[in-house]
């Protein structure tokens, strides 16, 4: 099983992989935890990544491509995978088709949560992490309440990258609807609904098409 997962920032796209990846035993592929982790090592091609993510822009088809090809090469991939943040723009969905062809394998579905932009200005804004051990919370957690580390905001959280985000994402990504609905590939799901409604609607959606 191969699934695109679609969707803008704050959809709650890495919830519903997580449950997905329990689900079906599939590798999870964020592009979003692949950047961070190079922006964290302060490498050349993560320090590139970080003046956009800032930003809320971008990162340019060339870096994240080839961070996704070779991720798709590794054994863990074989059962199936979910792609999430990646493809991001059409462009690069006729560059992922290519080199998935290449690996032999095709996309069977590409899930798109549907979420109001003004509900995820308000969770993303809202949205606090834990310096120590990296769990999600919000401004009402004074500290982590896991292991008690401060929480912070991240700078692409403020109000006027999410805002940014929102709209790179309207302007660059939400043309992927249109390909992928041509491509008969297309599952449309309401995202604004409690986590485990939204995850039914999918597993029998996924279910029936693929049998």
């Amino acid at each position: 099983m191969n699934i695109v997962l679609l969707g803008a920032p704050g959809a709650g796209k890495g919830t519903q992989a997580a449950k997905l990846v329990a689900e079906y035993d599939i590798a999870h592929i964020s592009t979003g935890d692949i950047l961070r982790a190079a922006v964290k090592a302060s490498t050349p091609l993560g320090l590139e990544a970080k003046s956009y993510m800032d930003k809320g822009e971008l990162v340019p088809d060339s870096v994240v491509i080839g961070l996704v090809k070779e991720r798709l090469q590794e054994k863990d991939t074989e059962k199936g995978f979910i792609l999430d943040g990646f493809p991001r723009t059409t462009t690069q969905a006729v560059a992922l088709a290519s080199e998935l062809s290449e690996l032999g394998r095709d996309i069977d579905a590409a899930i798109a949560v549907q979420v109001d932009p003004e509900v995820i200005v308000k969770r993303l804004t809202s949205r606090r992490l834990c310096q120590s051990c990296g769990y999600i919370g919000s401004q009402a957690d004074a500290s982590c309440p896991q292991c008690s580390g401060e929480m912070y905001q991240r700078d692409d959280d403020q109000p006027q990258t999410v805002r940014n985000r929102l709209a790179v994402y309207e302007q660059s990504t939400a043309p992927l609807i249109d390909y992928y609905r041509g491509s008969d590939l297309l599952v449309e799901i309401d995202g604004d609904r409690p986590v485990d409604n939204i995850f039914a609607t999918i597993k029998a959606t996924l279910n029936q098409r693929l049998g």
